[in-house]
């Protein structure tokens, strides 16, 4: 399992928060939902087991961060600009 210091930082990268929205589980009881939609369950089942490798690995063990720690709401103005488009400025 990798250290928190293994996981790709969101400050460094915030491309990595566009993945978490628009990558889709590949494979499973849940293929072909977003990532940032797994259930928490699914997703502490995972952490347990051992995530797995590669990029889908780091982005799952990013979205176990986010749901233990509560911080999904954060993730509902991404969403809404990645389904509404960026806002548009001054008229």
């Amino acid at each position: 399992m990798k250290t928190s210091s293994e996981i790709p930082s969101l400050q460094a990268d915030p491309a990595v928060l566009e993945k978490l929205l628009t990558t889709r589980m590949p494979f499973g009881k849940y293929k072909n939902c977003l990532l940032i939609d797994l259930p928490e369950p699914y997703v502490v089942w995972f952490a347990r087991q051992g995530f797995p490798a590669g990029e889908l690995g780091e982005l799952m063990s990013i979205v176990h961060e986010v749901k233990v720690n509560g911080l999904e709401p954060l993730f509902a103005p991404l969403r809404a600009r990645a389904i509404n488009g960026p806002e548009k400025k001054g008229k």
